[in-house]
């Protein structure tokens, strides 16, 4: 489904819209809260939208088809891994991705800064938390959440930027509140415990946006409302 841009507009205007009711509810400014729009599984068109309308950053779920697209595009973009990364493609993220969301093991951390100290850069990344105990995600358990981060502050081609995490899917909206006021509530002893000011909270989506931002999301990862139906 290709949309046009200008319907593309209009879905990205009702998106920013519910989130600045969000944050006028919180008593949050509205940009305290980042739209990342999530292009996976449409072509170069819906990055180069998200780029024209004036986004900063796009979302992909596989690295291959982030590089593949990423070449494709001409969009002055920050692109981000947001999906499930496996160690043995730790290289190729780093060398295509501004930041990689899904930090979920030692052994990632432990290959994503292996890869970057090689290429010379610095990789930002936010730690991965199955915040909600949700047994169908992916995600680091809380328990483990500082053990992790004490890992990946080791490596000076590393740059913990944050938390990451997906709400268990439920139709109790206060499921998605709870798992987001425990990543919130994890972020701040991490902080406290690091020293880092750890100050990125990627969490929800169009459907519990209103909770994530409640608890004091910083990011919200978008893509069907945006674009449309995923091929």
């Amino acid at each position: 489904m290709n949309l046009s841009y200008d319907e593309f507009i209009s879905r990205a205007d009702d998106v920013k819209a519910s989130i600045a009711r969000s944050c006028d509810k919180a008593c949050r400014q509205h940009d305290a809260v980042e739209l990342l729009a999530v292009t996976k599984n449409h072509a170069c068109w819906a990055p180069e939208y998200a780029a024209r309308y004036g986004l900063r950053a796009v979302g992909e779920n596989r690295v291959q088809e982030g590089v593949d697209k990423r070449k494709q595009c001409t969009a002055k973009l920050a692109w981000e891994l947001i999906g499930h990364l496996q160690s043995n493609k730790a290289k190729l993220a780093v060398e295509h991705f501004e930041r990689v969301q899904s930090v979920d093991s030692i052994k990632l951390v432990e290959q994503l800064a292996k890869a970057a100290t090689v290429q010379g850069k610095v990789l930002a990344v936010l730690l991965q938390i199955n915040a909600g105990r949700d047994p169908a995600k992916f995600g680091a358990e809380i328990e483990e959440a500082e053990a992790l981060l004490e890992r990946a502050q080791q490596f000076a081609a590393l740059r913990v930027e944050g938390l990451m995490t997906i709400a268990p899917l439920s139709e109790d909206k206060d499921v998605a509140r709870r798992c987001f006021a425990t990543l919130r509530e994890l972020r701040d002893k991490l902080a406290l415990r690091s020293g880092l000011p750890l100050s990125v909270l990627s969490m929800g989506m169009s459907g519990d946006l209103e909770e994530a931002v409640a608890e004091g999301s910083t990011q919200i990862r978008v893509g069907t409302a945006l674009f449309g139906t995923r091929a």
